[in-house]
């Protein structure tokens, strides 16, 4: 971890953020067997009650149906067929909120549950209906956690990842921050599981500019997205004044770390007036 500037902004940010949007995706949630990390979650839950208990408000998008659903039927792992898929995440979806609740009771806090597909935020009245779930959820103090609706998606109505979800979501919410989850320390100039002289970049405020001086590779195993979705979940948010930040979730402490300056990640921002804004400068 890291006492940088870099860290030093980010927990600003985070002080300066009341509500926050938080993915996990499912590299951060999967043990190198692919199988559910209930010891991470219980982790991460901790975690947000610490948030919650400095005043802040968590939203929760959260990856892991099929590893999930992995973890309960291996003998399901490599069937590719799309009703297998989407059968596996009926049945992992089950356990994935079976570990939540299980492990945010551990704090005392209650979950409830939101499964969404592209059409909820095409239609008005869904979105109206899902706002007010999140803010009625949220005033009483649960956790709300969200998953695109695997089971019943299909190309016309999929968002495909949760990345883009996560950014939806922030919008319709009026967020302050969103933060991405990945098992990445945050953008770099190239692949840093290939190339050591890789280097971190730490603020973002021109995301085409961005594009056309990095690397952009594809999903890995396990999660749907990559660093194009990433990159198009902040040009969301940042387009409606919502920073994003992407970093690590596979460290100890992930989100403790961002928030109290000694982790590292990727700022994005609309522009500089934002970062200025964002950390109280000038």
């Amino acid at each position: 971890m890291s006492d940088s500037g870099n860290g030093k902004i980010l927990a600003e940010v985070v002080s300066r953020s009341r509500k926050i949007i938080i993915k996990i995706g499912s590299n951060t949630l999967a043990k190198e067997d692919g199988t559910a990390n209930f010891e991470f979650m219980q982790s991460f839950s901790a975690q947000c009650k610490n948030l919650i208990n400095r005043g802040k408000q968590i939203v929760l998008v959260s990856s892991g149906a099929q590893v999930s659903g992995i973890s309960t039927i291996s003998g399901w792992a490599h069937k590719r067929d799309v009703h297998y898929r989407q059968a596996l995440c009926a049945i992992g979806q089950v356990e994935l909120m079976n570990n939540w609740r299980k492990a945010f009771g551990e704090q005392s806090l209650h979950i409830g549950q939101l499964l969404l597909t592209k059409d909820d935020f095409a239609d008005d009245h869904r979105t109206l209906n899902i706002r007010n779930t999140l803010f009625t959820l949220v005033d009483e103090g649960v956790i709300p956690i969200i998953n695109e609706n695997d089971s019943v998606s299909f190309d016309e109505i999929r968002i495909g990842d949760n990345d883009n979800l996560s950014a939806l979501t922030a919008i319709l919410w009026s967020a302050d921050l969103l933060i991405l989850f990945s098992d990445i320390d945050g953008i770099y100039t190239d692949n840093p599981k290939t190339n050591k002289d890789a280097k971190l970049i730490e603020t973002v405020s021109d995301i085409e500019d961005l594009r056309k001086n990095i690397k952009i590779g594809s999903a890995n195993d396990f999660g749907s997205g990559g660093i194009e979705t990433k990159l198009q979940a902040a040009e969301k948010t940042t387009s409606y004044g919502i920073p994003m930040i992407l970093a690590n979730g596979k460290q100890n402490d992930s989100l403790e770390h961002i928030a109290d300056g000694r982790g590292k990640g990727t700022l994005f921002l609309a522009d500089e007036k934002c970062l200025i804004r964002a950390v109280g400068r000038g």
